[in-house]
Parts: C-alpha cells; structure tokens; sequence
C-alpha cells in the first residue's frame, strides 16, 4: 500500500482550473479523467472538493455536475442574523456585505452558508440579495428555554440573531418541562413557509441555576466544551512526568532558577524567565523566556491535536476555563509547575543597554522552575526590599531585581520605537458563592505585569525574526495600519479639538504615540484615546507578514502562549522543524489524515501557502468565538445584577454614539446601558460619525463620547443581554427658588413664598437642600468647551447655512478618502526588518555558569 505521505494531490487551484477551462459542467468522474488521477488519490480528491462546495467554490446541480460558483451570477458566503429580524451575507471573496430581508432570513439560520443573487440596493445603497440555494446548514443544534404557548411546545433561542421559534413534538421532548432551558437538535431545518422542527437531546435547567450563563454560552457560540474520547485516551496514555528519554538531544538548564511570574488565580504556566547581566555586552543583559514545549506531546493529526484545532484557543469565563488542551497537558505536564522537570523551547536572548535585541537563538531544553510568583508578590518587593515577600524570595530576589532593570531598558526602546501606551481602565468581576456579581472593580496594573509582558514581546518579536530570515512560513500577528476613511474621520474630529496626526496617508504608531503625549492632562483625555483606538484595524492571524502596527513592530508572532493559543503551538512547530534542518507543513483543515511534516516535494508551494491561509482565517474566527462566549456571559451577569436596580439613579459617561442613541457606562458599577434617542428629547437628533455626536435640530445640544450623563435604570433584558437606561433632567435645587423674570401674578408670588417657606424650613431643621444632578443642557455645554448652547427658535437662513456647510463638509471628506485611496494604491508597502548586530549569543552552556557564579 503506498504512503500517503508520498500521495501527490491536485491542489484546489487545479481543480477549479479544469472546470474553468471546460465549455460545460462535469461530472466527479469527468474531473478525475482531467486531473489523470490514481486509484489512491480518488478519496482523498473526494474530500477536498466537498470542503470546496462547502465554501461556495463549487456548486453541483441537481443532477450532480459540478458548476462554478464564479460562473453564476451567485455570491458565496456566510448568513449573519441580526435581532431585528433582517441579516446580512458575508462574502467568501470579501465583498460588500449583501443585505438579505426579513422575508430571506425566513429561509435560513444564522450561520448557515448559502449561495445569493444579488438583485438590488436596499434603502442606504448596499446590495441586497436573494438566496438560490442553502449550500451547507451550520446550525444544527441550539440553546433556548421550552415554553407552551396555547398547547403548542415551542423553544426560543437564546441567541437574538435567530428570530424562528423551534415548534416540539411531545414525543421529542424528553423529560423537558416547559421554562427549562434545553438543547434542541434541528431535525427539520426552516423554509419561507414552515418553521424548524427540533428534538430536546439535554436539559441544561433553570435560566437562574449556577453557572447557566457558560452552560448557554458554550452552546450557543458552539465552542467545543467537552473532549471526545480518542483526546482523553490519548491524554491518559502519556506519562505523569517527564522521561529520560525526553532529554534527548535537550540542554541542561535544571540549575538555571527559572521562576513563573503569573495572577494569584492562574492554573497553568506556560512561560518562565531568567534574566542576568551580559558577559558580552557592557552593560546589557541575557534574558532567557522558556516556554512550555507544547509540540512533543502534541502530534500534528492525533486526537488531541485535532480537538486542539477546533477548540483554537482556552476560552475563560468568570470561574471557569475552557482549556484547549486536556486538563493532563494543560495543568499538569505542560505547566511548568515549580520544583518539577518540565519541557521548554528556549528563546535566549542578548539584548543592549539601550533595549535593542543583538542577537538571539532558540534551542530544546528541560528546566526545574525555582519558584512560583505572583504579580502582587513581586510588586511589594520591588517596592520594597524588607517586605515579607522580598524576604521570601530569597535568592531569587536578585534575579528579580535583574528582571525589573531589564523592563525598564526595554520599556524606555518602546517608547523610542513609538509603540502605542493606552492608558485604559480594565475591571474585574467578583463573584458571590452562587456564581453570580458581588461587585466590579478596576484592575490595577503594576510594574510586575509590564515586566513580564516585556519578556514575552520581545520572545515573540525574536520568534517572528526567525521565521522571517529563515524564509519558513508561519502565523503572523498582524496588525495593519489604519483604513483610509478611518484617518480621515480621524483627522476631521482632531482638527476640532486643536490637533493633528502626522503621516500623511500612512501614518506610523511613533504619530499616534505622538497625539498621544499631546493629551496627557486634558479633561478630553478619555475620549481622544477612545477615538485613536476606533481608527485602528483588528489584529489577526496571517502569514502574510506586515508589521504589527501599534507595537510598532516590523514582524510579530506569538510564541508565548501554546497551552491555551494553537497559532503558538504552529510557530513552536516551525521553529523546532527548523532546528531539525526540516519544514513544517500544517495539515489542510479538510484533510487532516496526513503527516503535518516532510520534504518541500510533498506539497506544493501554492498548496502549503494556502493551508497557511486557511489556519490563519480559521484561528482568527476561534478567537473571535472565544471573545463572543466571553462576553456573552459578563453580559447576562451584569444584567442579572442589575434587575435588583431597576429605578435607580446613577451618574455615568457616554462610551458609544449611534444613530439610534447613546451607550452610557456607569461610573461606579462599570456596567453599560443604551440610551434609546427617543429618551433624549422631543426633537430629532443628527448622528454625525466622524465626530461621534448626536445633535438635537432645534436646541443645538450635543452628546459626545464620554460626555457625563446622569440616567436611571428603566429596563433589564436578560434574554436580549441588554440594560436600558433613561435620561435624568435634573436640576439644581436652588433654581426651583428663582424669581421668574417676568411680571407676576399674585398666584405666582404666592408659590414663591410657600416654596421659600419649605425651603426656610429645611434649613432650620439643620439639613441641607438636596442638590439634583445638573441640567443636561449645562453639561453638554461644559462638556464642549464651555460653547454656548444654541438658544431655541433658530431662524430659517441659519438652518439653511447650516445644512449647506455639512453638506460642503460631507462632500469635501468623501473627496478626501478617494484622493487618499488613490494616492496609497501608488505607494508601495515598506518593509523593513529587524536589527541584528554580529554580536554572537553565548552558548547555553553559560546559563549554568552564571548561576554558578551568582
């Protein structure tokens, strides 16, 4: 039998070339006879072009010829539901996105992956389509509570982007009782004339059990949650601890006192750090991060490794982690637990006085981690060197201290370099013992966290330097500079707070760093950042490298985190490939029977590029899952802790404008509501996006990010995970006691006095007038500077200059953005690499003597 290592297989792009050059579609068969395929190659084929129909490249016809999704007038892509009942199609090739209406998404669930035709604009101009066929069904399972409506058993889905309700039959429902929530199987999926059929296949239990929220989570964003039994088998077949035959060709570092530095409620530990002065640099220092060699248990194609690609990141909620890797790798033999031999991948590092990396390499090693520190253990010792935790550190302390010289070498370069330092509030939950808010607080972070976090960035940077000079390709963590039309909104708002951003039509992070600097000290602070960090683009997984903009790097990979990030686990796999003079290859996620490494002659250049592709896209969308799941649940938490405080005022700060209201966060509870726009006021408000305001068209006031706002507490939607709040028009007491400015009349001076009389009283009971929150209008005026509020009654010719002047502005902006797209697709992208001088890295074998000679 051959090896299906040496199996030569047509790549995707041969695939569709043989039916791009045929007059007529063709059979499965036909396309073999093109392709000259062997009887070993035919189920492997098979299973590609099958991931090609599911991903819209192909389309076969009823009488099961294979048809060219470009040929057609069809779009391929992925449905997105929206809660109000309409969707959109997100397209394979990238294109605007297609509206689909109410009446299309009857056909469909959110997830499905379908075929469109587009067959208009709707209302804004965006294409609006209608669905030709249903390629593949995503959403075969869901999460929802059962209820009965008139005798008829339905489930309503608890994720809002699905707007069918799931009609039981009695003889499917299980030991189900109405107001459980449960997990449904689709048995018959939705047309434009019958809702889905489903079957209840488990009873996850009442909405407000604890730890419902992950339980619904986990379902509802289809993150992996429970590992199959080929994973566990695996896990449990692998020893309790590491081998003597697992030190094989590994350096020695077992006497290098490696310490994890990591928060008091981590479980696992994938990164350890040493650091020491230079032997040939003066002045310098050796930084050696060692991390957990993920790689040798994990094989390329085993169980684990399969469950590993699904899952694609550890998912974390309040209480609870969802690990990527089986509890046995993850806190056990892939942990580097104090005082055990562990496995690592060694980046070892020189690096300057001046903070720049001169040289670096990367070698197999085994360590026995000295101790294990938290971030609050090491800031009381820095700061102070007769704390009970300094003096617990014992020998340690020194290297420590070594360590935090070290940070502030690399952090005074990064500021040099002109990475971004965005000064934002992080919170964390607290939680009672039922699982559920006690309260919310900042997290504070110290020097302890930006030491280690200096550590791991220039370990990745050195990763990402490797892979490039070494021409292997790799995951890339890119983060691309801002879009054209994001800069020019961007510019538009500075210019109205007295500022610029240098760059031209490609900007770097040193500019923004710049504005930055700037606004240190400004009570606009706040919103100045929230607007620099919304111009900028979401990173992402590629191997096609171009920099990552706000670390102001040229490459970036990540390397540091393989236990709970599979793009990590991919570049230890390419550098150890190229420690062993081989090449990595990953598996195609189609096909995942085959070795992930060998020689360059088993997969073409174009084939490996995509598979490269293909993890790329497919990790960026699991840390996207991830994120989703996560948020999901702080949401229905804070909404739970919110219902008891329905009614109540709070004083917050605007965090979001849209054209259909206001999101406000609170000051104190660090929770975010929506202010609908009909909440503000009897007039109609002007969303204006690059300034991120609303405007009322009579009364002239403005909200802006964050702006403050007093609000109360109007509605709870735990279902819809959504808090309302209402606008509080409070005004100061004393103005209730103002004589009114006109002539009055006798009843009017009798209120005077009885409100001066109750007034009187207050006082002489000792108490103080209560003061309300200040008007709306006076805080939008003070909020903008102090401009006057435009007074009411604004005349006919001023509305007019006005609607000509936005309209000059609007024009001038859109000629802006085609000016700079024009100018950008003129000028090349730099490059540039990283600088390494011929300084020489000491062997390892000089850890063991500096330890010696400490």
């Amino acid at each position: 039998m051959p090896d299906p290592k040496k199996i030569k297989i047509p790549s995707r792009e041969d695939i569709l070339s043989v039916l791009r050059q045929s007059p007529s579609p063709l059979t499965l068969e036909q396309v073999y006879e093109h392709l000259k395929l062997s009887e070993e190659q035919v189920p492997i084929i098979e299973r590609r072009i099958m991931a090609m129909e599911r991903d819209g490249q192909l389309m076969p016809n009823r009488k099961g010829l294979l048809l060219l999704a470009t040929k057609l007038d069809f779009v391929a892509g992925k449905v997105v539901g929206h809660r109000d009942g309409f969707g959109f199609l997100i397209r394979d090739d990238r294109g605007p996105d297609v509206f689909m209406s109410p009446r299309e998404m009857q056909k469909v669930l959110h997830g499905d992956r379908v075929l469109v035709r587009v067959t208009g604009t709707d209302s804004r101009g965006k294409p609006e389509g209608t669905i030709v066929e249903v390629t593949d069904r995503k959403t075969n399972k869901l999460v929802g509570r059962l209820v009965s409506e008139r005798g008829i058993l339905l489930v309503i889905p608890e994720d809002q982007r699905i707007k069918h309700d799931i009609l039981i039959s009695p003889k499917d429902l299980g030991q189900a009782t109405p107001g459980k929530v449960v997990s449904v199987e689709i048995v018959e999926q939705p047309s434009r004339h019958t809702q889905p059929i489903g079957r209840v296949v488990e009873v996850l239990g009442e909405l407000d059990d604890p730890g419902m929220e992950i339980e619904i989570a986990v379902r509802k964003f289809d993150v992996p949650h429970e590992f199959p039994f080929g994973a566990m088998d695996e896990a449990d077949r692998i020893p309790d601890e590491v081998q003597p035959k697992d030190l094989t060709c590994r350096v020695d570092l077992r006497d290098v006192p490696f310490v994890t530095i990591d928060g008091e409620d981590a479980r696992d530990f994938d990164d350890a750090v040493y650091c020491t002065p230079s032997d040939s640099i003066k002045g310098g220092y050796r930084l050696l991060v060692a991390i957990a060699d993920v790689s040798h248990y994990v094989k390329p194609g085993s169980y684990i490794d399969q469950e590993a690609t699904n899952r694609g990141t550890s998912v974390y909620f309040p209480r609870r982690v969802i690990p990527m890797l089986p509890e046995k790798l993850s806190n056990g033999l892939c942990s580097l637990n104090p005082h055990v031999d562990r496995l690592v991948l060694v980046c070892d590092m020189v690096i300057s006085a001046k903070g720049a990396i001169k040289g670096y390499q990367f070698y197999n090693a085994v360590i026995h981690s000295a101790a294990r520190l938290t971030y609050t253990q090491v800031w009381d010792a820095l700061t102070d060197s007769e704390s009970p935790a300094a003096r617990e550190m014992d020998m340690q302390y020194s290297d420590i201290l070594n360590l935090y010289d070290l940070y502030k070498v690399l952090f005074a370069e990064r500021q040099v370099r002109g990475a971004m330092e965005i000064d934002s509030v992080e919170t964390q939950v607290l939680l009672d013992p039922f699982g559920k808010i006690d309260k919310i607080v900042p997290k504070r972070r110290n020097d302890a966290h930006r030491l280690i976090e200096e550590c791991m960035l220039a370990a990745n940077v050195c990763a990402a330097d490797f892979l490039e000079r070494s021409k292997h390709p790799g995951l890339f963590r890119v983060h691309e500079v801002p879009t054209v039309e994001k800069l020019v909104n961007l510019r538009a708002f500075l210019k109205n707070v007295g500022l610029s951003l240098s760059g031209g039509e490609s900007p770097t992070s040193q500019d923004y760093a710049e504005v930055i600097k700037k606004i240190q000290g400004r009570p606009d602070k706040d919103l100045l950042q929230t607007m620099l960090l919304r111009s900028m683009q979401q990173a992402i997984y590629t191997p096609h490298n171009s920099g990552h903009f706000g670390l102001a790097y040229p490459a970036y990979a990540h390397f540091t985190s393989p236990i709970r990030r599979y793009p990590d686990l991919m570049v230890h796999r390419s550098i150890k490939a190229l420690l062993a003079k081989k090449r990595y290859v990953p598996l195609p996620l189609d096909d995942r029977d085959q070795d992930g490494t060998g020689p360059m002659t088993d997969v073409e250049a174009h084939e490996e590029l995509s598979r490269w592709e293909q993890a790329g896209n497919w990790f960026s969308s699991t840390e996207r899952r991830a994120d989703e799941a996560s948020r999901d649940v702080l949401s229905w938490l804070k909404c739970f802790f919110m219902r008891e405080k329905v009614g109540d005022t709070f004083p917050g700060h605007v965090s979001g404008v849209t054209s259909f209201g206001l999101f406000v966060t609170l000051d104190a509870l660090y929770v975010e509501g929506l202010v609908h726009v009909s909440e503000l006021g009897s007039e109609y408000f002007q969303y204006n996006e690059s300034m991120h305001e609303l405007r009322g068209e009579r009364s002239g006031i403005r909200f802006r990010l964050t702006d403050p706002i007093n609000v109360q507490i109007s509605r709870v939607d735990l279902d819809a995970r959504r808090i309302e709040f209402r606008m509080v028009q409070g005004v100061k007491f004393d103005s209730l006691f103002k004589e009114p400015q006109s002539k009055s009349t006798g009843k009017a001076s009798a209120r005077r006095k009885n409100t001066a009389g109750r007034k009187a009283d207050v006082v002489a009971q000792g108490l103080t007038p209560p003061v309300m929150p200040e008007d709306v209008v006076g805080e939008a005026a003070n909020a903008s500077g102090g401009t006057a509020v435009p007074k009411r009654g604004t005349n006919k010719r001023q509305a007019a200059d006005n609607s000509r002047a936005k309209a000059a502005a609007e024009k001038q902006r859109k000629e802006e953005i085609e000016k700079a797209k024009r100018a950008r697709q003129k000028t090349p992208a730099a490059s540039t690499k990283i600088a390494a001088s011929k300084t020489k890295v000491a062997k390892p074998a000089a850890a063991k003597s500096s330890k010696k000679r400490s």
